[in-house]
């Protein structure tokens, strides 16, 4: 990567970063709030009731998909809202006919959102530490299964933000199809207490595979192979990414 190139790719990663850091009471103060509400209702009241899971209390088996929740909603919100606010604004084509790489664009606006869900993730587990002892079984899992998963949603967001029309576009897909995965995703149960047949059906489910890796990073137990789990992040990673790059070459939703 020579000098310019490296220049283009901090100067819009910075941008992005500067764009969500500057409005923290909105970006940031959000999740934390609703994810102690989660610990509060779903840990402390609903948890006591319901006992063990898995060996662990119900608390400590939540957090982790609480966390993961987490990370996913804001790494995708953050790239569909700014990318789809760069093209409203009609500056997206400044940066489309400048000598920068379509990788770099890309790359540039993914980091944004992948800054963002990084930070989320620790703010939620800082606050996870107000109601339970986080373990942790095996932190290098723990950071590829959120880098894989912030990249993975981010590039989504930004594929979302290609081709949304109006502001009220970027928030359907998380409506209808990424917050019913997600509750659907093994955040508040595991698969082994599910029927076999809704066992296969939920196997189905991608966000499965993300907070049963992270939490096998936290806890040491997962209702999936954990290594199987990061060989799928690695290839929607890739699927995505080779898609927003044929698009923003293509000038999807961007040119007349």
């Amino acid at each position: 990567m020579n000098a310019q190139v490296f220049t283009a790719l901090q100067t819009i990663w910075i941008k992005e970063c500067t764009r969500f850091l500057r409005i923290w009471v909105q970006t940031l103060v959000p999740p934390a709030i609703t994810m102690s509400l989660y610990f509060v209702i779903f840990g402390n009241l609903i948890g006591k009731r319901i006992g063990d899971m898995g060996g662990f209390s119900y608390m400590e088996f939540i957090v982790p998909g609480l966390i993961m929740m987490s990370i996913i909603t804001n790494s995708y919100a953050n790239v569909s809202s700014s990318f789809f606010s760069a093209k409203f604004q009609r500056n997206i084509e400044e940066l489309l006919v400048s000598p920068v790489p379509t990788w770099v664009i890309i790359m540039g606006f993914v980091g944004g959102g992948v800054a963002r869900g990084l930070l989320i993730g620790i703010i939620v587990t800082t606050v996870s530490l107000f109601f339970v002892d986080v373990q942790i079984h095996n932190f290098g899992i723990i950071f590829i299964t959120l880098l894989l998963t912030s990249t993975l949603f981010a590039t989504a967001g930004l594929i979302n933000g290609i081709f949304a029309k109006t502001f009220d576009d970027i928030s359907v897909v998380p409506t209808f199809i990424l917050t019913p995965l997600t509750y659907l995703g093994g955040v508040f149960y595991s698969l082994s207490l599910l029927p076999e047949f809704w066992q296969m059906v939920s196997k189905a489910n991608p966000i499965v595979y993300m907070v049963n890796g992270f939490r096998y990073g936290f806890l040491g137990v997962s209702d999936v192979n954990y290594l199987f789990s990061l060989g799928l992040l690695v290839g929607f990673n890739a699927i995505l990414f080779s898609v927003a790059y044929y698009l923003l070459n293509k000038g999807t939703g961007i040119r007349a």
